[in-house]
């Protein structure tokens, strides 16, 4: 595939990024896609390695390796390198709902097993993804798909988001008639609110559900599933009903003055800032204020790189982020071989934007909250942190981290963001519909046939398989669409 020997001929080249200081002013993507040639020459690099580990979307010790969506990532690389890019699009369109999506927001897990990686620098199979489509767009490759057939089946997603879209497109273009209900004011779920504009502007957001109500998708917007309609009313009027609500509920911080003022979840700091800029540009200051606030920032993950970076953008003085973990190395350890998901340091937008207005890495590693502390009028003012140490527990065996007592640090905070991650659905979703839940408060939906204790009801997305990944989200979304059409239809050629 692509050249035989483009990957020593080229250099891995990606999009250029505009400076930290000058992209922290707006709140726009910042990422200038490099010229059409240029891509063609990043596709030339995929080596025809043999065995494409890129698309496996296996698990390697406990950890994603290649695309779950399993595209078909030489096949793509090489039409792009030929300068085909309609066929392209056409390969990528097979096994792919929404490659504009993913080619800005997923961590890449296709170039983590390239085979590239062997000797140097894995294929820019990510941005030849969202070039790809991006070029499909331009060029009118991309239009609405109306079923020429209707079966006069209903569906009912419950949810916006990535898992939701991706079953809503492929049962619509089945040719059932499907209607999304979305609690919030717009659709689009975490994809819309859960995602800043700098990673995922909502334009191209909205292109994507333009086409989707073209095809004949049904949105409903302000309808709290289980409290606004009921099940029964659901089943009343559908066939089947899909829950794709995702993981909404926001892990909490057990630590003396939590309940001071001015501490928030990492969503509802991120949800209340978008829904300002698409409102009015920001103007009704309808949003968490963080302009001259020591920010603290609960969890390292991309949640917590999101508030630093928006944080950063709407003038913070200071930004702390806490890490529980031990800082990563450089490099793969030897227990952590390719093709392996590579536990190493990476430095996300908002950290390097932290360096360059402040000097210096934001994050603070094996360190948590001990204490907030109030001032008279109830708001955080300080938090007392900890250190935490790697013990292993008498009773499990496993390893967990503990306090080291007296290496307590008191820092200066007065708007802090919890961003420790989601614990599982929401119960009066769960309650509403009577669908059984794991241990982990997981939509108990076994992957295959994806329907819950419920008959007729199916699960899909961060609402079944826990807090996860865009990709695994669209994943879900078409395989249970698989599902609901065979369980409608007997069959199913999705």
């Amino acid at each position: 595939m692509g050249k035989t020997t483009g990957f020593l001929d080229y250099e891995r080249k990606n999009a250029k990024a505009e400076e930290p200081l000058a992209r922290i002013r707006h709140f726009h993507e910042f990422r200038t896609p490099l010229a059409a040639a240029e891509q063609q020459n990043q596709g030339g690099r995929c080596m025809d390695c043999g065995v494409p580990f890129c698309q496996n979307g296996g698990m390697l010790a406990g950890m994603a390796s290649g695309c779950p969506l399993h595209n078909l990532v030489p096949e793509t690389n090489d039409l792009v390198y030929s300068g085909n890019w309609r066929k392209a699009y056409e390969r990528l369109e097979k096994t792919h709902c929404f490659p504009e999506f993913t080619g800005r927001v997923c961590p890449a897990l296709c170039e983590a097993a390239c085979t590239c990686n062997l000797e140097g620098m894995p294929v820019a199979t990510k941005e030849n993804e969202r070039a790809v489509i991006e070029h499909a767009f331009a060029k009118g490759y991309v239009s609405p798909k109306v079923p020429k057939i209707r079966t006069g089946k209903k569906v009912a997603v419950i949810g916006s988001g990535p898992a939701g879209l991706a079953a809503a497109q492929m049962l619509n273009r089945r040719g059932h008639f499907v209607t999304v209900f979305e609690k919030s004011d717009r659709i689009g779920g975490l994809l819309r609110y859960g995602i800043p504009n700098m990673k995922l502007e909502k334009d191209i957001l909205d292109r994507r559900i333009r086409l989707l109500e073209a095809e004949g998708v049904v949105f409903q917007t302000g309808v709290d599933a289980g409290v606004d309609i009921s099940k029964e009313e659901l089943q009343k009027k559908f066939d089947r009903i899909l829950l794709a609500c995702g993981a909404s509920n926001p892990r909490d911080i057990d630590a003396a003055g939590r309940d001071s003022k001015n501490i928030y979840f990492a969503v509802d700091f991120l949800t209340s800032v978008t829904k300002s800029l698409l409102d009015s540009d920001l103007k009704d200051k309808a949003f968490i204020p963080a302009k001259g606030k020591h920010v603290l920032v609960i969890g390292g993950g991309d949640t917590g790189n999101d508030c630093v970076g928006t944080a950063i953008r709407l003038g913070a003085k200071s930004v702390v982020q806490l890490e529980m973990m031990p800082k990563l190395p450089m490099e793969r350890a030897e227990s952590n071989p390719w093709p392996q998901w590579p536990r190493i340091l990476k430095t996300d937008y908002g950290q390097e934007e932290a360096i360059a207005l402040f000097g210096e890495d934001p994050r603070v590693y094996q360190t948590t909250v001990k204490e907030f502390k109030k001032d008279k009028n109830g708001n955080v003012k300080k938090a007392v942190l900890i250190k935490l140490e790697s013990q292993k527990d008498e009773k499990t065996g496993r390893m967990k981290m503990v306090p080291v007592e007296g290496s307590e640090e008191t820092i200066d905070a007065d708007l802090v963001l919890i961003a420790a991650g989601f614990l599982g659905s929401q119960k009066y979703v769960t309650d509403a519909f009577a669908v059984s839940v794991d241990a982990r408060t997981n939509v108990a939906a076994a992957e295959g046939s994806y329907e819950t204790s419920v008959p007729g009801v199916f699960a899909a997305g961060d609402m079944r398989r826990g807090q996860s990944l865009v990709v695994w989200a669209i994943r879900e979304g078409r395989e249970a669409a698989k599902a609901i059409d065979k369980s409608l239809m007997g069959y199913t050629n999705l």
